[in-house]
């Protein structure tokens, strides 16, 4: 038996959400300052840049994380690989080299708690299940899902294109019923969702962190000739075209804090 005090109780922690065997908290302000640091931290509260956490339940369901984002475990925890078998192994491993994840990400067993590595991104909890039961992500958001969830490599369609714009050509999908947790540099209050119903959606630029997997993506010139995209001072364009949902931050990535 065990008991945890001083954590979520706190008064300087703030639970934003719950979902399944998922918790997100936020540290209001950072208390751990030093004279020289404090203005710092003051404003950095005041512009909500503050450390959060996900705080995961065992006893609702087996988790998946990313290699390398667990803190502290409290109770009856176990780890695993989550390799199956070689075949599976060395299917993880192709997945991991093709979309930039980790390529064995550990799974968590049993009935106790286990809490993530603080971060200062935010962390957005999502229904697969909202996604027409697929969701496919963009490169390094994935943090951590429900383990029934089934992961994927999907390629895009025109690979030609896809290197010509500087982006991957796999990306992580998400397969099944289940929470998964996105680290996002965007809080969900920014974000843009667009539901599109046999439409085309056209971004310059990154900005699409989650997509439905029933839409064909793909690259391509923003103009079908190249004097088109030249006079128009745009060059490719991530398409998104069918029927599904887009998640889209509203400005550009920032660098990593």
């Amino acid at each position: 038996m065990y008991s945890i005090s001083n954590f979520t109780d706190n008064d300087d922690v703030k639970i934003l959400a719950e979902q399944g065997p998922f918790q997100v908290i936020e540290y209001q302000r950072d208390l751990s300052v030093t004279p020289g640091s404090a203005i710092t931290a003051y404003y950095s509260a005041q512009m909500n840049v503050k450390k959060r956490q996900l705080v995961c339940n065992l006893g609702a369901s087996d988790i998946t994380i990313q290699a390398g984002a667990m803190q502290w475990m409290l109770g009856d925890v176990r780890a695993t690989t989550g390799v199956k078998s070689v075949s599976d192994f060395f299917g993880k491993t192709m997945r991991g080299a093709v979309t930039g994840e980790s390529a064995i990400k550990p799974e968590y067993t049993g009935s106790g708690v286990l809490v993530l590595e603080p971060t200062y991104k935010h962390l957005l909890l999502l229904d697969v299940a909202d996604w027409g039961g697929s969701i496919v992500l963009d490169d390094g958001l994935f943090l951590a899902c429900d383990s029934k969830l089934k992961h994927k490599a999907v390629m895009r369609s025109n690979l030609s294109s896809a290197v010509a714009g500087g982006e991957g050509l796999f990306n992580l999908s998400l397969n099944g019923n289940g929470i998964c947790c996105l680290e996002s540099e965007c809080p969900r209050e920014e974000l843009i969702e667009i539901t599109l119903n046999n439409d085309v959606l056209k971004i310059d630029g990154n900005y699409a962190i989650a997509w439905s997997a029933s839409l064909d993506f793909t690259v391509e010139r923003s103009s079908r000739s190249l004097i088109g995209s030249a006079a128009s001072g745009e060059g490719l364009v991530n398409v998104y075209r069918g029927t599904g949902r887009v998640l889209m931050m509203p400005t550009a990535k920032m660098p990593n804090i």
